[in-house]
């Protein structure tokens, strides 16, 4: 990668079912993703083509796909598959993911993992 540059998506909310208690196995609760994804833009700028680029919109359709669908106990575990969903299908080199689940503990507005994976080199 050439230049340090950065493709972001901020504020994904998905609604999946996440917890380790049994009245959250039985719910649905909003989760939010903040993603800072490493990505040489400079082939995109120069083609003007969204086949040279990180296409941001593919990569929300496939984490609310499979967030949506996904039954995890910990957002620890949700935040690593979606990191390696990123590098494995999408060729991200690196990232670093916030995952938050809004309101999970009484008197927080949010609890969250920051997670980085990869290189950025």
């Amino acid at each position: 990668m050439g230049a340090k540059d950065l493709v972001l998506i901020e504020g994904l909310e998905i609604r999946t079912v996440i917890g380790i208690y049994d009245w959250e196995r039985e719910i649905r609760q909003t989760v939010r993703l903040d993603l800072e994804m490493a990505w040489d833009i400079s082939k995109a700028a120069a083609s003007d083509d969204i086949h040279d680029a990180l296409d941001y919109k593919s990569v929300s359709k496939r984490l609310i796909s499979f967030v949506e669908a996904s039954s995890f106990g910990l957002i620890e575990r949700l935040a690593e598959q979606c990191a390696q969903i990123l590098m494995q299908e999408f060729g991200v080199s690196w990232l670093r993911l916030k995952m938050s689940k809004p309101g999970a503990v009484r008197g927080t507005e949010n609890v969250a993992v920051v997670i980085e994976r990869g290189s950025a080199a």
